[in-house]
């Protein structure tokens, strides 16, 4: 009999941040009934890949415009003993490195695969930070390298941006990357990227053209790379810093504000267009090491939710779009069904269902299906 789906029950946040079973928003919730996405776990997607072909570092999640879910992983992060007989036997029925870029379909099933070094196409180091776009474009950067790359869906290179080489940060410079991560919003055709690995800054460009537009540190204020990399979070005894460290994803709205994960900052930050600064929400803020890593959007209208990856607490965290109140999470870490190891990348498909990409040794990405909504428990 095939194994039954796990059900995720969300735990509910309170001011003090603590987990619990049931929701409760205090007394001071609005009247209105909140309602909280529910999802459940999904053991058939995807199906296993055929040829012995096994996934390494998963290192980015993306949705196309016929819903299929892209993938993103490291080849060079497999080891022999993951590789077993088919790390000295061409031959042998396992294990070896599945393409870099895979796009599966609704049912799971694998597609395509492509990506790698090639004559006439260039290719990062080490890879990081998928995106694909309203016009089904790939894009990939790199955390080492300082360049984005622009494929077809089916693995033609169309653009790049950035000079490869650079390995130092420099966030006056358009032109050389540190880490980048892209998204392209359709409404503007504009390439928003978070640009902080060593680099300290959200910069954009034309999504065609590749052509510098504008950029902006935290706050909004002009990137300056003279102040110190540290773990310096609201909670402890320093106030907040006023630049980004770690700035690993970002995410475009269509009501048009841009969402940036500031992952050792333990923050996400809420920015206009231009890069005028809204608001900003801390999420467990003493935590090492960073609790936003990507962000993904509800898929109802409105945009009612956001999705937090958080890669350290092992959970997806679900809070309300309008004022960034934390309403719930669920995930706990593991290796069984439906537990996470490095929770870092979330998307969700047209149907409102969660896809989550583990990094480092989790190597898998997870769907975890809608269920509707259910009220916050008073």
């Amino acid at each position: 009999m095939p194994a039954r789906a796990h059900i995720i029950r969300l735990a509910a946040v309170s001011a003090g941040l603590t987990l619990a079973l049931s929701f409760g928003l205090g007394a001071a919730a609005p009247k209105a009934t909140q309602m909280v996405p529910q999802f459940e776990w999904d053991p058939y997607w995807p199906k296993p890949l055929s040829g012995g072909r096994i996934l390494g570092n998963l290192i980015g999640v993306a949705a196309d415009t016929h819903d299929h879910i892209w993938v993103l992983h490291r080849p060079s992060s497999i080891t022999e003993q993951e590789r077993g007989a088919g790390f000295n036997l061409p031959d042998a029925p396992c294990c070896f490195p599945a393409p870099p870029i895979i796009e599966f379909d609704q049912a799971g099933n694998y597609l395509q695969g492509w990506g790698g070094p090639g004559p006439g196409t260039p290719w990062v180091d080490s890879e990081h930070g998928l995106f694909v776009d309203h016009k089904d474009n790939v894009w990939l950067g790199s955390p080492s390298d300082s360049m984005l790359l622009k494929f077809s869906r089916t693995g033609k290179f169309l653009l790049q941006i950035g000079e490869p080489g650079h390995k130092e940060g420099t966030s006056t410079n358009p032109k050389i990357l540190g880490g980048p991560a892209p998204w392209v919003d359709p409404a503007t055709n504009e390439l928003f990227v978070a640009d902080g690995y060593r680099n300290r800054r959200v910069i954009v460009f034309d999504a065609d053209s590749g052509a510098y537009k504008r950029m902006w540190g935290a706050y909004g204020n002009t990137p300056d790379d003279s102040v110190p990399w540290k773990f310096n979070p609201a909670g402890t005894d320093q106030p907040p810093s006023k630049q980004f460290q770690t700035l690993t994803g970002v995410a475009v709205s269509k009501d048009g504000l841009v969402y940036a994960g500031d992952r050792s900052n333990n923050r996400i930050q809420v920015f206009k267009r231009d890069g005028t600064f809204v608001r900003e929400k801390f999420i467990l803020p003493k935590t090492p090491r960073g609790t936003v890593d990507t962000l993904a959007f509800s898929t109802d209208p409105e945009q009612q939710f956001l999705y937090d990856a958080d890669p350290r607490n092992m959970r997806v965290w679900i809070l309300r779009r309008s004022d960034l109140e934390i309403l719930g999470s669920f995930g706990q870490g593991g290796h069984f069904g439906g537990q996470f190891n490095s929770s870092a990348y979330v998307v969700t498909d047209k149907k409102g269902n969660l896809y989550v990409g583990e990094g480092v040794d989790g190597r898998r990405v997870q769907r975890f299906l809608y269920k509707g909504l259910k009220p916050v428990a008073r």
